[in-house]
C-alpha cells in the first residue's frame, strides 16, 4: 500500500515537472507573478488610501460634532420621554369628553398596552437589525449616503428607530451632514444607557400618524388607534397596525383622513393602502407572519375599519369645553406660581405677574396630558340645551351690524334674545349645569361665567332685606313705605325712582309683601336706613367681582345697580339655600397630571355670610314670590313640588329679567336679554312678557332636570327654621308691639323675627281718631270748615310722628301712606292736613243723557265733592252731595234744568256749571168729534130677534200698575221752599 502511494507520488511529480518546463508556461508563471505584485501594490495603495480617507472621514465627522455638548444620562433621557401629551377633559362621575384643543393630539400608552402586530411592523419595516445594532447600521448609512451623493431616484433611508427617536425628540428635521452626525453620535450614546424597550416605547409614543377622525393632528399609537380605528393599541388587528404603520412615511398622504375629519375619497386613499400592502410584505419577507395571515390581511376591506367622522369636544360642547379651559388655567397658574415660591394671593392683585403665569399654564395644559375631571353633569347639561333649543318665546331676532375683522367689512348678523342659566349645589358648590347661550357659532360669550348685567331686583334680599334683618331693623313682616320720594345729592342730578307700574304707590305695606310683588320705593327706602352700615359687605364675602368699597353709597344699588354674571348671582341665592353658608362654586374636581399624579382636587369651604335665622326668613319670604308674587307663573308650569324659594328681576327698560329660585339642595338662575341692551318688550303681541318668559323657562328648565334626576331636584325635605326664629304679633302699620288701639282697628298681625336681633316690644303709639275726605282718591283729615256731607266719620287716625318716622330721611306725601288701593285704606286715615288755597274751585261742565246727568272733574285740586242743584221758578233746589271719590252722575227724577257746583275742602263753592235741561213735554192735540151719522130712511122692520142678554162688564176697579212712561206735567205746579243760592265766587 505505502509503495504504491509512493509510486503514484513520484508520477504526479514527473508530470508536473515535464508540463512546468515547457516555454508557454514558464511564460504565464513570469506573468502570474507581475500581477500578483501589482495585486498587491494596489492592494497597499487602497489600504494607505482608504486610511486617508477614513481618517479625512473621521475628521470631518468630528468637526461636524465638535460643538455639540455631551448630554449626561439624565438630560438625555428627559429629553426623549419628555413629549407633549394631550390634556383631556371629563364630565363628572369620569364620563370622558375629549382631548383639549392642541395643535397636536397625542396620548402616551405604555409597550405592553400595544398589540404585537405593531412592533412586529415596526420592526420589519423601519427597523429589522433594531434587536442587534447600537443604535446605527452602518452599511444603512453607506447605503443612504451613496444614494444622496449620486442623487439616485430611490431613497431608501439609513435611519434606525434610535436614529428617529433622537431626531423628533432632541434634534430637527433639518437636512444637513451636520444634525445627520449629531443624530448618529446621539444614538450610539442612547443605545448605553436605553434598553431597546424603553427606546421602542419612546418612539411609538412619538411618531406623528395623520389625522383622526376630527381632523386633528395626532401623534403616538394608542391616539392613532382610537382616532382612526376606534379601538385601543392593544386591540389592533393584522391589517389595522400594517396600516397605522405605514402612516409616518408620508402622514398626510397616507392618513385617511382630511383636516375637516372627512373620510378621504377611494383615490385618496390608494397610497395609504398600498403603504399598508407593503408592510405586509416585508412582516411576511421577515418571518413575522405566515402566508395563511399574510393573504388573508391583503385581502381585508380595511376601509371599513375606518372611524366615523366625529367632531371634537370645542365642536360637540363648545361652552363647556372653553369654561373649563379658562378655569383650568386659573387653577395651573397658581399651582406653577407657587411652584415658584410666589404667593398665588399676588395673581389677583398684579396684572403683569398674573397674565405671566396664565400663559405658562396654557402651554402646560395643552402639553401636559392633565387629566381635567368637572362636575358637569352630562344627562343634565345635554337636556339643557334640549329646553333651551325647543324654547320658543325669546322674544324678536333683530338684525345689527358689526364689523368683520377678517373681511375687514361691515356685515348684518343676528341678534337674538340670549340666555344664560346655571344650577349648583347649594351644599358643595358644585356646577352641575348651565347653558352659555343660544348658539355658539353667532355668538361666543358664555352668558352663564363670563357676561355682566345688572341684575335688577334679584339684588334686593341679597343687600337690602337680609342685611335688615341681620342688622335687626325689620321683621318678615315690618311695614315698609311704598311712597315715591326725591333723593338730592350734590353735584349729581336729582334721584326721582319709581315701581315697575311707575303711577303706583301702595304706601304702608308688609317687607314680605313688598318683596313678593317686588316693589321698589320700599326696598329703597329700606336700603337708605342702613346703607350707612355698607351691606354691600355682604355681596363681598360671596365674592361679586364689580362690588367696590364704594359701592353702598348708591342706593340703587339694591335696585341691581350692579353688573353681575349668572354665576355670581346664583351662587348668592345657593347661599340662601345653604343656610346663610356661601360655599364658592366650582365645575372642576380635580387634576391629574400624565402619570396619574392628583396635583390638584377641590376643597369646599363654607363662608357664613347670613346667620341661619336671617337666611331662613328671608327665604320664608321668597316663597310667598312663587304663591302670590311675581313668580305665580313659573309655580304654575312645575310639574312637581318642592320648597322652593324665588325672586324675580328686571332692569330698567325692560333690558335684562333674571329668575333665581331655590330648594333646599339646588339652585338654579335665568337670565335673559339682547346682548347689545334693546327693550325685551314685544310691541307685535307675539311674544309674553318679558318677565312671563323667563318665569316660563326657569320652570321649564327645572322640569326636565326633575326628569332626568328626581332624587338630586328634589330630595324631599323641606328648610327648617333654626333656633331664634320665632312668630311675634305686632301692629301692622307701625310694627311696635300691638297696643288696645292697634286691637280694636284690626290692624294686629304676626310674622318671623330673628330674636337674635329684633323683636317687636316697643308698645305702638301711632293710633288717634279721625275724621276725614277723600282727595283724588286720598285721605286727609277734615277741616272745621269742610262741609259734613263731605267728611267721612269714624276712621282711625295716625299722628305726625308717626307720618315723619314712617317716611324718614327721604320724606314724601305723608297723604299716601293710606292711599285708597291700600289694604288699610278702609281703616286709617293718614294725620297730613290739606294744604287748601284760597281760591273757589273751577267750574265744571255738565250734560244731560236721557235722564242721567253727568259732569266733569274739577281742575282744582282740593275739591272734596259735587252738589247738584235744580232750578226753578222758586229757587234752586239741592237735590244731592256727592263725595269726590265717587261718580260724577246723578239720575234725575224728570223734566228741569240742571247744574252742578264743585266744594273744596274749606267749603269753598265753584261757579254753576252750564245748564243741563229737560224740557217739559208738550200736551198732545185735542182730536176734531166725529159726526153723528144720519138716520136711515129706510130701517129695517126686522128687529134682532136675539138681544145679547149680558150686562155691560163691570170697571176694573185696580188702577193700571204701569204709569204713564210721559206723564204730562201739571201746568203749574207748586214750588218747594226755596233754597239759598249758591254765593258768587271770591276775588282770587
Amino acid at each position: 500500500m505505502k509503495d504504491q502511494l509512493k509510486n503514484t507520488i513520484k508520477i504526479i511529480n514527473e508530470t508536473w515537472d515535464k508540463w512546468t518546463s515547457t516555454k508557454w508556461i514558464k511564460g504565464l508563471r513570469i506573468t502570474s507573478g507581475v500581477v500578483w505584485n501589482l495585486a498587491l501594490l494596489m492592494l497597499i495603495v487602497l489600504l494607505v488610501g482608504g486610511a486617508f480617507v477614513g481618517s479625512v472621514g473621521a475628521g470631518y465627522f468630528a468637526s461636524l460634532v465638535d460643538k455639540e455638548p455631551l448630554l449626561k444620562e439624565e438630560e438625555m433621557r428627559a429629553s426623549i420621554l419628555s413629549y407633549e401629551e394631550t390634556s383631556e377633559i371629563y364630565f363628572a362621575n369620569n364620563v370622558y369628553l375629549g382631548p383639549l384643543r392642541t395643535d397636536l393630539q397625542r396620548t402616551e400608552t405604555k409597550l405592553k398596552d400595544v398589540s404585537p402586530f405593531v412592533i412586529d411592523a415596526v420592526y420589519a419595516t423601519e427597523d429589522e437589525y433594531f434587536q442587534v445594532h447600537q443604535g446605527i447600521v452602518p452599511k444603512a448609512i453607506f447605503r443612504g449616503l451613496l444614494q444622496d451623493v449620486t442623487n439616485s431616484d430611490n431613497q431608501t433611508g439609513g435611519s434606525t428607530l434610535t436614529q428617529q427617536l433622537i431626531k423628533n425628540q432632541i434634534l430637527t428635521n433639518e437636512v444637513s451632514y451636520e444634525r445627520k452626525a449629531k443624530e448618529i453620535l446621539l444614538a450610539m450614546r442612547v443605545e448605553k444607557f436605553m434598553k431597546k424597550n424603553e427606546i421602542l416605547e419612546a418612539y411609538l409614543n412619538i411618531i406623528p400618524y395623520g389625522r383622526n377622525s376630527s381632523g386633528g393632528n395626532i401623534a403616538g399609537i394608542a391616539t392613532a388607534a382610537e382616532g382612526i380605528f376606534n379601538v385601543a393599541a392593544k386591540d389592533l388587528t393584522l391589517p389595522q397596525a400594517a396600516f397605522i404603520t405605514g402612516i409616518p412615511q408620508a402622514p398626510f398622504a397616507h392618513t385617511p383622513f382630511t383636516n375637516e375629519g372627512q373620510l378621504k375619497a377611494d383615490k385618496a386613499l390608494k397610497p395609504g393602502i398600498d403603504r399598508m400592502l407593503t408592510v405586509l410584505y416585508r412582516m411576511k419577507e421577515t418571518g413575522y407572519i405566515t402566508d395563511a395571515e399574510y393573504n388573508a390581511a391583503v385581502a381585508y376591506d380595511i376601509k371599513k375599519d375606518f372611524r366615523k367622522p366625529e367632531k371634537l369636544p370645542q365642536e360637540r360642547y363648545p361652552y363647556v369645553t372653553y369654561a373649563l379651559e379658562d378655569e383650568a388655567k386659573k387653577i395651573l397658574s397658581e399651582i406653577l406660581a407657587k411652584k415658584d415660591n410666589i404667593d398665588p394671593s399676588r395673581l389677583k392683585s398684579e396684572e403683569k405677574l398674573r397674565n405671566k403665569y396664565l400663559i405658562l399654564a396654557e402651554r402646560a395644559m395643552r402639553t401636559s396630558g392633565y387629566r381635567i375631571y368637572s362636575t358637569i353633569d352630562q344627562p343634565l347639561y345635554d337636556k339643557h340645551q334640549e329646553v333651551q333649543a325647543a324654547f320658543k318665546n325669546y322674544g324678536t331676532t333683530y338684525k345689527e351690524e358689526i364689523y368683520n375683522a377678517e373681511k375687514e367689512e361691515n356685515e348684518w348678523v343676528d341678534a337674538p334674545v340670549q340666555v344664560g342659566s346655571m344650577m349648583i349645589e347649594n351644599s358643595t358648590g358644585r356646577i352641575l349645569s348651565f347653558i352659555g347661550g343660544r348658539d355658539y357659532s353667532l355668538e361666543k360669550t358664555n352668558h352663564a361665567t363670563q357676561a355682566y348685567r345688572h341684575n335688577g331686583s334679584t339684588m334686593k334680599p341679597l343687600v337690602g332685606y337680609g342685611p335688615a334683618i341681620e342688622y335687626g331693623v325689620i321683621g318678615a313682616g315690618s311695614p315698609l313705605v311704598d311712597v315715591k320720594f326725591t333723593l338730592n345729592t350734590p353735584g349729581q342730578r336729582a334721584y326721582n325712582p319709581s315701581n315697575y307700574n311707575s303711577t303706583q304707590e301702595l304706601g304702608i305695606m308688609s317687607a314680605r309683601k313688598a318683596l313678593a310683588v317686588s316693589q321698589n320705593l320700599p326696598a329703597l327706602r329700606l336700603y337708605d336706613s342702613i346703607k350707612d352700615q355698607k351691606p354691600t359687605s355682604f355681596l363681598k364675602k360671596m365674592n361679586f367681582s364689580n362690588v367696590t368699597d364704594s359701592t353702598h353709597a348708591n342706593v340703587s344699588t339694591v335696585l341691581g345697580a350692579v353688573d353681575v354674571s349668572v354665576l355670581e348671582n346664583t351662587n348668592a341665592y345657593a347661599t340662601l339655600g345653604n343656610g346663610g353658608q356661601f360655599v364658592e362654586a366650582y365645575m372642576i374636581e380635580k387634576i391629574e397630571d400624565a402619570d396619574g399624579n392628583i396635583i390638584f382636587e377641590h376643597q369646599s369651604e363654607a363662608v357664613p355670610v347670613y346667620t341661619p335665622q336671617t337666611s331662613y326668613i328671608v327665604t320664608d319670604m321668597l316663597r310667598d314670590v312663587l304663591s302670590e308674587g311675581t313668580g305665580m307663573r313659573a309655580k304654575s308650569e312645575l310639574k312637581f313640588s318642592s320648597d322652593f324659594a324665588a325672586k324675580t328681576g328686571t332692569t330698567n327698560d325692560n333690558h335684562d329679567v333674571w329668575f333665581m329660585g331655590y330648594n333646599p339642595a339646588i339652585t338654579l338662575g335665568v337670565w335673559l336679554g339682547y346682548d347689545t341692551p334693546r327693550n325685551l318688550e314685544d310691541s307685535s303681541g307675539t311674544y309674553s312678557r318679558p318677565g312671563e318668559r323667563v318665569n316660563m323657562l326657569w320652570a321649564r328648565i327645572m322640569n326636565a332636570s326633575y326628569d332626568v334626576n328626581p332624587e338630586l331636584i328634589d330630595p324631599n325635605i323641606e328648610f327648617k327654621a333654626p333656633k331664634g326664629v320665632v312668630s311675634r304679633s305686632f301692629c301692622s302699620i307701625s310694627g311696635f308691639a300691638p297696643s288696645a288701639e292697634c286691637s280694636k282697628a284690626g290692624l294686629v298681625t304676626s310674622d318671623l323675627f330673628n330674636a337674635n336681633t329684633f323683636l317687636p316690644n316697643k308698645a305702638d303709639d301711632s293710633l288717634i281718631s279721625a275724621s276725614y275726605v277723600m282727595i283724588n282718591e286720598k285721605r286727609f283729615k277734615a277741616l272745621p270748615t269742610t262741609p259734613i256731607e263731605f267728611v267721612i266719620e269714624g276712621g282711625v287716625g295716625v299722628n305726625e310722628n308717626f307720618i315723619n318716622r314712617m317716611l324718614g330721611r327721604l320724606g314724601g306725601d305723608g297723604s299716601k301712606l293710606f292711599p285708597a288701593n291700600s289694604i288699610f285704606a278702609n281703616r286709617v286715615v293718614s294725620e297730613d292736613i290739606f294744604e287748601a288755597d284760597s281760591v273757589a274751585p273751577g267750574a265744571v261742565s255738565a250734560k244731560l243723557s236721557e235722564q242721567t246727568l253727568t259732569w266733569t272733574s274739577s281742575t282744582s285740586n282740593d275739591v272734596v265733592g259735587y252738589r247738584v242743584f235744580q232750578r226753578s221758578s222758586g229757587g234752586n233746589v239741592l237735590l244731592t252731595s256727592v263725595k269726590e271719590a265717587g261718580n260724577y252722575s246723578y239720575q234725575v227724577s224728570g223734566p228741569g234744568k240742571y247744574f252742578v257746583v264743585a266744594v273744596d275742602i274749606t267749603g269753598k263753592q265753584s261757579p254753576e256749571s252750564n245748564i243741563a235741561e229737560i224740557e217739559e213735554p208738550k200736551p198732545e192735540p185735542i182730536p176734531e168729534p166725529i159726526p153723528e151719522p144720519k138716520p136711515d130712511p129706510k130701517p129695517d122692520p126686522k128687529p134682532d130677534p136675539k138681544p145679547d142678554p149680558k150686562p155691560d162688564p163691570k170697571p176694573d176697579p185696580k188702577p193700571d200698575p204701569k204709569p204713564d212712561p210721559d206723564p204730562i206735567p201739571d201746568p203749574d205746579p207748586v214750588p218747594e221752599p226755596p233754597v239759598e243760592p249758591p254765593p258768587p265766587p271770591e276775588d282770587g
